[in-house]
């Protein structure tokens, strides 16, 4: 089964750059986006792609990442 970052990464191209999606898709929930960007985020640490730009909020108890560009790169 394929996750959001699954999807995500294979929709992105190659080496073009690519701003994780918020509003009007199932990211718009800020625990939802922040778990898909985690899982990018492990994504680059295997080489996939480049995280180039991150952002991320305060609520609470929890910084979850609320913006999150990246580059992909296999």
């Amino acid at each position: 089964m394929r996750t959001l970052a699954d999807t995500v990464y294979s929709e992105s191209q190659f080496d073009e750059l690519c701003e994780l999606p918020k509003s009007g898709s199932s990211l718009e929930n800020p625990y939802v986006f922040d778990a898909v960007a985690r899982d990018l985020k492990a994504m680059a640490e295997r080489g996939l792609l480049e995280i180039v730009g991150e952002g991320a909020v305060s609520t609470g108890q929890d910084v979850l990442i609320d913006h999150l560009t990246f580059k992909r790169m296999a």
